[in-house]
């Protein structure tokens, strides 16, 4: 469970930036003007969403995630078996509210991977360990893009 937690993580970090990152674009700038203005901001701020939300998704997402499926497993055994989904989701978005908007859209995209990933049945410490590439690439990626524009590549 542990390893499809960290592989959810791995998911949920990335997905999380570029999304943030497509929406707002550049928070401390004002108005975009341009596409292309528009076009550096989401390639500047990726990066930076990536480093600040990554650690907390994969520490707090993991274990408040485990800690949500104990508890729904438990109270599901005494109750319904079938209310184990509803409540991890229940448990999922209270957890999510911590920092309200931006927390919650994380514990959603989370609680989605999860799923998927328990459906499919992916898992393992190998699939893990590669998992944590994933958000490694989208940053290295995204720099890449900011030093090109910097260089005047782009």
């Amino acid at each position: 469970m542990l390893t499809r937690k960290i592989i959810a993580a791995s998911i949920t970090g990335s997905l999380f930036a570029v999304m943030l990152g497509l929406i707002a674009a550049d928070p401390f700038a004002g108005e975009v003007n341009s596409a292309g203005e528009y076009f550096q901001g989401v390639m500047m701020s990726i990066p930076f969403y990536l480093l600040y939300s990554f650690p907390v998704i994969l520490v707090y997402g993991t274990v408040t995630s485990v800690i949500s499926d104990c508890i729904a497993l438990f109270i599901s055994n005494y109750t319904n078996r079938k209310l184990e989904f509803y409540i991890s989701l229940l448990l999922h978005l209270l957890f999510g509210l911590i920092l309200l908007g931006l927390s919650l859209a994380a514990a959603v995209l989370f609680f989605v991977a999860d799923i998927v990933l328990r459906r499919k049945q992916i898992g393992g410490w190998r699939n893990a360990l590669k998992s944590l590439c994933l958000p490694v690439f989208i940053w290295v990626v995204f720099m890449g893009g900011v030093y090109l524009m910097d260089a005047g590549g782009i």
